[in-house]
């Protein structure tokens, strides 16, 4: 599992995704985020702007990533 360390209360998945090198632009992870191949915290998430906190968890092809807070 990568570790994904943030410096604020949150952060949106979309741009979790980009800055755990799960994809390497926006307008990929909106794509794939719209067709239902990310999930956050084991359920399938549709929506970019979904904040993530310190803990949770977000899966895409396979690979897991933990948000790490300050």
């Amino acid at each position: 599992m990568q570790e994904v360390r943030i410096r604020d209360e949150y952060i949106k998945l979309e741009q979790a995704m980009k800055l755990a090198g799960a994809v390497s632009m926006g307008s990929e992870a909106k794509m794939v985020i719209q067709a239902g191949k990310v999930l956050v915290n084991s359920e399938v998430e549709l929506r970019r702007g979904k904040k993530l906190r310190n803990g949770d968890i977000f899966t895409y092809e396979n690979n897991d990533y933990r948000i790490i807070g300050a």
